[in-house]
């Protein structure tokens, strides 16, 4: 029996890059276009998009706020706030206060970049779909 991530997942075929337009989809669905307008799949997941949004209306939040405000569990937070780090969207500082540990998290300007396109994106869309 194969184990988890190994030769099961190796007899997949790849997935080229051009998948969706060869299924048919129109190179202008601002959605499936790779572009550089194109909807911003990270952060486009709901608990990152709240994150990200959280973070751009308080200049910093602690992961216990944020883990409260996202009613979400420790794992699941610090799992889509490292891919937010990675994606250098936002950043974490870990402290002490007394002999507590304090994570803390703050957006960056590439994250508020992001956020802003992916906001313009939306509202395109919405206008577009309303103009029908």
């Amino acid at each position: 029996m194969a184990k988890h991530g190994t030769a099961r997942d190796d007899r997949r075929p790849p997935v080229s890059s051009d998948l969706r337009t060869r299924r048919g989809k129109s190179e202008s669905n601002p959605i499936s276009s790779p572009r550089a307008d194109a909807l911003d799949r990270l952060i486009h997941e709901r608990l990152r998009l709240g994150i990200v949004s959280a973070l751009a209306v308080n200049e910093s939040l602690s992961f216990s706020d944020l883990k409260k405000l996202m009613k979400t569990t420790d794992g699941n937070l610090s799992v889509h706030a490292r891919k937010l780090e990675e994606a250098e969207y936002i950043t974490c500082t870990k402290s002490f206060e007394g002999r507590m540990p304090k994570t803390e998290y703050k957006l960056t300007p590439a994250g508020r970049r992001a956020l802003e396109r992916y906001l313009d994106h939306m509202e395109a869309l919405i206008r577009a779909t309303r103009e029908r």
